[in-house]
């Protein structure tokens, strides 16, 4: 353990032999290394030299520079574990007072009882610990936060982001995606990828929890299914075999939500796999000729989701995108954030707001979701990740 530093500034030459003298054995262990100064300016320069001094006892009354004047530099220093305890006469209450105001840590009086100056230090030295402590603390605390927004940069680097995605199709499909992680970093992703000349995979998943293990398993998770994916299997086939690999190796009981779907881009066939889920909704466009409402929830049976149980069996199923229609699939931090009042935003208000985008561009149905959400929470905190992804048939 590091040795304590004191400075001693006083001009009685007799009181550096006292304390050499009194602390002898703390000198001699290492526990504690004097400095000794006979004015304030012989203090500041002892105390460049010297910048891991702690504790300072110092006389008020002093040539050249007295203690209060010593006092008034030493907080321009702003040394937080530093401490001043104050040494003049009985007599000198009115100073001893102001150097107290001004931010002395403790004072002594002359003729100094060596027992109460020893307790005097040794307080001293516990809170100088604790500020130790505590600064050791911020500096972890700054480093995870410098680590977790590297994290951040990380994660939302391997999500697909540039858009569009695929210009040689710009005709045949628009697409546009986004997320917003509550912390730092988010258990939420998407994906898209393309798996030949006319299908397009699309990914919406929601880990369970938050922070870093939620940010693993998504990593994990989204490697698996795009791996999967890109061999060309069904979306029912591409969730088992990647809840296979993920139930195997799950810790805690981590799970994740999917929606996984193949997107033909020729004939508009959406084959989907909904294990565990939101059911996303098509915004049919103004010249579509299916009658009924304009905003359609994709209902069909939902399967397990991906990661919590060995051999589990999905089904898919099919919907279709007619030319201008626009398929809109999320997380449950849309529909699920709160405002102030503790109030959800709820189904009825994403629907209401879908219902006045028809034949928006996909980025322009994200922006208007996100300010829609924005006005609806408004200080509250963002108490979930939120993501979307959003694709829209062409018109030819």
């Amino acid at each position: 353990m590091a040795s304590i530093k004191i400075l001693s500034v006083d001009d009685e030459a007799p009181l550096e032999l006292l304390m050499r003298q009194y602390f002898r054995r703390k000198i001699r262990s290492g526990e504690y290394e004097f400095f000794f100064a006979h004015n304030g300016l012989e203090a500041l320069a002892i105390l460049y030299n010297n910048p891991d001094i702690e504790i300072i006892l110092s006389d008020i009354n002093m040539p050249e520079m007295d203690g209060l004047t010593l006092l008034a530099k030493i907080n321009e220093m702003r040394n937080p574990a530093l401490r001043v305890i104050m040494v003049s006469a009985y007599g000198d209450m009115k100073n001893i007072r102001q150097a107290m105001n001004n931010g002395a840590f403790d004072f002594a009086t002359k003729p100094i009882d060596m027992e109460d100056l020893t307790l005097t230090i040794e307080k001293a030295i516990e809170q100088i610990n604790f500020v130790h402590e505590t600064q050791k603390e911020h500096n972890q605390l700054e480093s995870l936060k410098n680590e977790l927004n590297t994290a951040r940069e990380i994660q939302q680097y391997i999500l697909p982001r540039i858009f569009p995605p695929f210009p040689e199709d710009a005709d045949r499909v628009d697409i546009a995606a986004s997320m917003e992680a509550a912390k730092d970093i988010g258990g939420d992703f998407y994906d898209f990828f393309r798996l030949d000349e006319d299908r397009i995979a699309l990914v919406v998943a929601d880990v369970c929890g938050k922070g870093i293990p939620a940010a693993l398993f998504m990593a994990v998770s989204r490697t698996m299914i795009r791996a999967k994916g890109m061999q060309g299997t069904g979306a029912a086939e591409c969730l088992r075999e990647s809840n296979r690999l993920l139930a195997t190796y799950s810790v805690d009981s981590m799970f994740v939500t999917v929606f996984y779907a193949i997107y033909n881009m020729k004939t508009g066939e959406v084959t989907y796999c909904n294990a565990g889920h939101n059911a996303p909704y098509i915004v049919k466009g103004q010249r579509s000729k299916v009658e009924g409402e304009r905003v359609q929830k994709v209902v069909s049976e939902v399967n397990t989701v991906v990661g919590a149980f060995e051999n589990i069996d999905y089904k898919e199923f099919k919907t279709q995108l007619e030319p201008g229609d626009t398929l809109m699939i999320y997380t449950d931090g849309v529909n699920e954030a709160v405002n102030e009042k503790g109030e959800e935003y709820g189904y009825e208000r994403l629907e209401n707001v879908l219902s006045t985008l028809q034949d928006k561009s996909c980025q322009e149905v994200i922006d208007t979701l996100k300010e829609s959400l924005a006005e609806f929470t408004g200080e509250a905190e963002q108490s979930d990740d939120i993501t979307m992804l959003v694709i829209k048939r062409g018109e030819r």
